[in-house]
């Protein structure tokens, strides 16, 4: 395990229609927050971790004690920009890699993130994407490949009738090479419909500047499971029985 390796985690979410006053990063699976599931999945590959806090931020810190480096994000405004608040975090990690991996993802085990960091140093890439392959991709972001390689990935709201019949998702989960992250962070704007800095917009830029991007497509496509409101928390915890 490198000690230049580290992993920033996205939990900073509210989680409105999960309907609790926990943050949702705290919602149990199997009576385990799923944060918890989260942290002990990047130990495998990483040391340091730190995690970005918005929402009753002081809930989240005071559950992850002293163990986490801990960055605010308030007000939210997209995913890069959560990113953006763990900067000098990532600049004290140069010459590593940085795992981007949300916070309300349980199922995404630390055997895949391994193996996507063995696929990323192999190949030297700038960016790995972590993806799934899914039957019913629903409304998860678009994986476009061209000669193999990703061409850009695509949210479903944005997709062609062409892009939507991929099966190739977006987890949410990335490795980047931590010097090259900071550079493409730089390069980010939000001149979109939210007003958001997106992190996808760090592989699009990537991509443009000839920087090496793939993916490492997940042995299990149940990493990409989230919970976004109680309906959905009961299938996940069905689903974790599974595996824990």
């Amino acid at each position: 395990m490198s000690h230049k390796n580290c992993a920033v985690i996205l939990a900073a979410g509210e989680g409105k229609r999960m309907k609790s006053d926990l943050p949702k990063v705290l919602m149990p699976v199997l009576g385990k927050p799923m944060l918890d599931y989260v942290t002990d999945a990047c130990k495998k590959s990483v040391k340091d971790i730190c995690v970005i806090v918005g929402f009753k931020a002081d809930v989240v810190k005071q559950h992850l004690g002293d163990d986490y480096c801990t960055a605010l994000q308030s007000p939210p405004l997209g995913t890069a920009h959560a990113v953006m608040q763990a900067t000098d975090f990532i600049a004290a990690h140069k010459g590593g890699n940085v795992l981007v991996v949300c916070g309300d993802a349980p199922l995404m085990d630390g055997d895949t993130i391994k193996s996507a960091l063995d696929l990323h140093t192999a190949e030297k890439n700038a960016v790995t994407v972590i993806t799934a392959q899914l039957d019913d991709p629903a409304s998860y972001g678009r994986i476009v490949k061209e000669n193999g390689k990703i061409s850009a990935i695509v949210e479903f709201k944005d997709a062609n009738e062409e892009q939507a019949k991929i099966k190739e998702i977006n987890s949410g989960a990335y490795w980047f090479d931590a010097e090259i992250l900071l550079q493409l962070l730089d390069k980010i704007d939000n001149n979109n419909a939210q007003n958001e800095y997106y992190l996808t917009d760090t592989i699009k830029i990537a991509i443009a500047e000839g920087y090496n991007v793939n993916s490492y497509v997940a042995a299990c496509p149940d990493v990409v499971m989230g919970a976004n409101d109680p309906a959905q928390l009961q299938l996940l915890n069905e689903r974790a029985k599974l595996y824990f």
